[in-house]
């Protein structure tokens, strides 16, 4: 392998010569059965597309992505921040993706093979940005629960800025989930988003003490638990979510949102485990895949040997500021040949400095995550030459 001439953080260039090794992973002959593993997945831009909606999507591409994704038996977890839900994506698009994405889980080969699980968030993003009045906030969260379900899919019950914004106790966040929630059909799954996600999540559940917010949360899990599949827990605190998990009332699942702990999450403690819905899936579909085999097999050692590798990459693609993790995923979708340009919606591709990129490339690497090396490599010169970096 040619070396590439790699910025780093003190403003010199380091020569890099790629490993050249890809990590051989097997897809699946069944679907796992271990644990419920969700991957959030992101669009592709169309860069000769329009600026907003439903035309500023490579809808091929995208739709082409979750056929990866099903293809290594994980379930596809639609139009989540991963999807730049909320930084890019409108909800007119979004009801687009989520139309066509649950279309294709039907009628896919990959996806029925994969158990075709499908799950799709559902908030309140129609309404304007701000306080809103709370029976607006359950209408917009009932429209859209209602548009998942008429689909097929699974609704993720996101977490709403609108309500984080208007709610002056715990008391209203119970107001209209409690009413969200008595017209629901099928288990929905419960979604906390931490404020490292989306700083307009500051104080959900009506406290900035995560104590009594999970005293919150926990309650309004228990007096639904009949409507409940589980709770995606995204605060990137293992030890907050395993003191959850032991709480949750029975038959609600922990979905892991942790993507810094999510090996020894999944893997469990001995008392209880985790199940998956996770952003770094995205990228590292065909490791997680692996190790979700080798948990089928129980071999939890080749569980730990297969996801090691990738935590260094993850922590680097959730670093702070960590609600611009999608840009490095969608950087690895590129390099990975996944699509044949590194645009984003709302030109999020500039959110991430090239000294970022560039470390992320090196971890992919380490990790045997690029698919084709030669391919990465000649990527990440374009990405350099874009930077001033000749070499």
């Amino acid at each position: 392998m040619k070396p590439l001439l790699l910025p780093r953080s003190d403003r010199s260039l380091q020569r890099y010569t790629p490993t050249g090794r890809t990590a051989a992973f097997a897809r699946p002959i069944a679907p796992i059965r271990s644990r419920v593993a969700f991957a959030a997945a992101h669009v592709v831009r169309d860069p000769l597309g329009s600026d907003a909606g439903e035309g500023a999507v490579d809808w091929e591409a995208t739709l082409a992505f979750r056929e990866h994704l099903w293809g290594y038996g994980l379930g596809v977890a639609e139009a989540m921040d991963t999807a730049q839900r909320g930084m890019g994506l409108d909800y007119a698009a979004t009801r687009v993706l989520i139309e066509r994405v649950c279309a294709a889980a039907r009628t896919s080969a990959a996806a029925q093979a994969a158990g075709g699980r499908i799950a799709c968030g559902a908030g309140s993003d129609q309404l304007p940005p701000g306080p809103a009045d709370l029976e607006a906030i359950a209408d917009a969260y009932e429209e859209q629960c209602a548009h998942v379900e008429a689909r097929g899919g699974q609704v993720v019950l996101m977490a709403s800025r609108q309500l984080a914004a208007t709610a002056r106790d715990p008391q209203d966040y119970a107001r209209v989930f409690d009413r969200v929630l008595a017209g629901r059909d099928r288990p929905l799954i419960v979604h906390w988003l931490g404020p490292m996600f989306d700083p307009a999540l500051e104080g959900y559940w009506g406290s900035r003490d995560l104590d009594e917010a999970t005293a919150v949360c926990l309650d309004l899990l228990t007096r639904h638990a009949a409507k409940i599949d589980g709770i995606k827990l995204s605060l990137l605190d293992d030890r907050r979510e395993i003191d959850l998990r032991r709480r949750l009332p029975a038959g609600v699942r922990m979905f892991t949102g942790d993507d810094f702990h999510y090996p020894e999450l999944i893997l469990g403690d001995g008392e209880a485990t985790s199940d998956a819905l996770l952003g770094i899936f995205d990228a590292i579909a065909p490791a997680a895949s692996a190790a979700l085999q080798a948990l089928d097999a129980g071999d939890a050692t080749r569980f730990r040997e297969v996801l090691a590798p990738t935590v260094p990459l993850s922590r680097k693609l959730f670093e702070a500021p960590t609600f611009h993790y999608k840009t490095g995923i969608v950087f690895l979708a590129y390099l990975n040949g996944f699509q044949d340009h590194f645009r984003m919606l709302g030109g999020l591709e500039s959110a991430r400095g090239v000294v970022h990129l560039a470390e992320v490339f090196v971890l992919a690497d380490a990790a045997g995550l690029l698919s084709d090396p030669e391919l990465a490599s000649a990527r990440m010169r374009l990405v350099l030459r874009l930077a001033g970096i000749d070499g």
